[in-house]
């Protein structure tokens, strides 16, 4: 391999990293992705869920090529199992579709290579490249051929536990309890309503939740999210999906076709994401929302406003720390007070007993919001049980 040189740079081919290219590139600059694997969104370690509301603001047209279920709502349910059920027009973002996330991924690539990104696919960072102070791009790998990659800017998209983001000097490092551990079955014959997507709270999964998000008739994907310091490992984690599994007749009768694991961001905004010639976006800056543990609209949605300033610094030759703050405050403006409420309500939750979390479930029965907000919720809550909403105080 010969060393290579664009003008920006992109460091992983999901969502986050797929959208800052095509951006980039839509705003002139000449635009490198690389991705480490082999083959764009796969493996798939994702529950396949992502809201609409989102897509027209970055420009993605919704295809019957990767849209499997166009869910109603979402039902919550409580430790007793008594369902709050919430549509569209009160969830806003919470809703939306169940996709074949292999597909999408490979869509949004595609939609990169197209607005002019190059792709480069079994293609690692290895380091960092630095002059004078300044990131200047990276040492690379390919079919164990070493070269280097000049960019004026470089963007990491890399991932949960970013390692791009380490090596530029970025504080990645993660609580315990800020992360949570997932595992997930994909299976068939079982009992799912195609019409919502299902969320068990309680100590059925302390610190998360398990998940329904039907893919098809008699076919959804079946996963938990435990919060990693309460639990000893990914066994564990297991052992409370089978739990969960073997009470509900509707799944127990089910038959495991795939299995995926990993970790998950769960943590307030870092509180920087860029530097000199560099910028961190998607799961590899913690743009997940801390309360659902969905990654994906947030990604894209800070994908656009990277790209964008990626090129911008490219043609002003202004590739500066400062010169980013403008996408730190954009960024932040689109998205941050979102994730920081929901960080603080994640912590709220995980310290709840059951009796609690069914007496809120239980006060929002017939109750009709025009818009599903932690405020909202609590307001409904206080007028049937006052003492539960004293420990959320701060959210009122």
């Amino acid at each position: 391999m010969e060393n290579l040189k664009t003008d920006v740079l992109v460091v992983g081919a999901g969502p986050a990293g797929s959208m800052a290219a095509k951006w980039a590139a839509k705003s002139g600059a000449k635009v490198l992705l690389i991705e480490k694997r082999q083959e764009i969104g796969s493996p798939v370690r994702c529950g396949e869920g992502i809201s609409k509301s989102w897509l027209p603001e970055v420009g993605i047209t919704p295809s019957s090529k990767w849209i499997n279920v166009e869910v109603e709502g979402a039902r919550i349910y409580a430790p007793n199992e008594k369902c709050l059920e919430i549509n569209e027009k009160n969830a806003g973002n919470e809703v939306g579709y169940v996709v074949e996330r292999d597909g999408f991924d490979k869509a949004l690539a595609i939609d990169a290579a197209n607005a002019g990104t190059d792709v480069l696919l079994k293609t690692a960072a290895t380091a960092i490249r630095r002059e004078n102070g300044r990131i200047v791009g990276v040492k690379a790998k390919r079919s164990g051929e070493a070269f280097d990659i000049d960019a004026t800017v470089t963007i990491g998209a890399d991932g949960f536990e970013s390692q791009i983001g380490r090596w530029a000097g970025l504080p990645t490092n993660l609580a315990l309890r800020d992360m949570d551990s997932c595992l997930q079955y994909r299976m068939t014959n079982v009992d799912c309503d195609v019409r919502y997507c299902d969320f068990y709270l309680g100590k059925v999964t302390p610190g998360g939740y398990v998940w329904v998000f039907p893919k098809a008739e008699g076919l959804a994907n079946v996963g938990i999210g435990v919060q990693l310091s309460k639990i000893k490992g990914m066994a564990e984690a297991r052992q409370y999906l089978d739990d969960w599994i073997s009470k509900h007749p509707a799944y127990s009768k089910g038959k495991r076709i795939d299995i995926v694991g990993g970790g998950v961001s769960i943590s307030a905004p870092m509180k920087t994401t860029s530097t000199d010639g560099f910028l961190l976006v998607g799961d590899a800056a913690r743009m997940i929302d801390p309360l659902t543990g969905g990654g994906i609209a947030n990604g894209c949605i800070a994908g656009k406003i990277c790209g964008e300033y990626a090129a911008r610094a490219v043609a002003l030759g202004t590739p500066t720390k400062e010169f980013f703050q403008g996408y730190e405050k954009d960024w932040r403006a689109r998205l941050e007070e979102k994730l920081y409420r929901n960080w603080l309500a994640k912590e709220k939750l995980c310290s709840l007993s059951d009796e609690t979390f069914n007496k809120v479930v239980d006060a929002l029965q017939g109750v009709k919001l025009e818009k599903l907000t932690v405020h909202n919720i609590l307001k409904a809550v206080r007028d049937k049980y006052p003492e539960v909403t004293k420990e959320f105080a701060e959210f009122l």
